[in-house]
């Protein structure tokens, strides 16, 4: 008697699924590995579904920028809790900044690698310098709330976060903690 083996198929992925495995193989390797075959080949499927999804690199690099907006500033400021003071939601804000990063997303090497990549992508870095405008005017804006009147603040605690991400620091909420007790 011989049994034939089935397969299950595959699930389908969606372009979710493609764009987080382009935040973990840019994390990972560099822009470099952002090419369609190199990341259906981590994904175990073909370059077609890559196709299925966006109609080309550009595209796909279009959209990864754009997802990367919006889960580090508009998806970051609405996990605030509303109900906290000004000052519990700017500390809040900045242990997010230096907090945990999920790995699915490319953890916390994502943001330098993508500073590395905007030196020679000028997409890259117009989206970098949005991104940076928006959180310095949101920090700025919580400071003020905060009582917090250094023009300085907003400024140093952004640093603070990019710089603990650059060293790839698992010691940033602490960092950021003694920062915070001083202003």
């Amino acid at each position: 008697m011989v049994f034939a083996m089935t397969q299950q198929p595959r699930p389908r992925l969606s372009a979710e699924d493609w764009l987080m495995a382009g935040f973990r193989a840019l994390a990972d390797q560099g822009p470099s590995a952002l090419r369609a075959e190199a990341l259906a080949r981590n994904l175990g499927t073909t370059k077609g579904s890559f196709y299925w999804h966006f109609k080309d690199l550009p595209d796909y690099l279009a959209k990864l920028i754009a997802l990367w907006e919006t889960r580090a500033f508009t998806d970051v400021l609405a996990s605030l809790d509303p109900d906290l003071p000004p000052r519990g939601r700017l500390e809040q804000l900045c242990l997010l900044a230096t907090g945990y990063r999920d790995p699915s997303y490319g953890g916390i090497a994502l943001e330098p690698a993508l500073r590395a990549w905007a030196l020679s992508a000028p997409d890259v870095a117009d989206a970098l310098r949005r991104m940076d405008a928006r959180r310095l005017d949101a920090l700025a804006d919580l400071c003020t709330q905060a009582g917090i009147t250094d023009p300085v603040a907003p400024r140093a605690l952004y640093a603070l976060a990019i710089g603990v991400e650059a060293l790839g620091d698992d010691k940033g909420t602490e960092a950021m903690r003694l920062v915070l007790r001083g202003l």
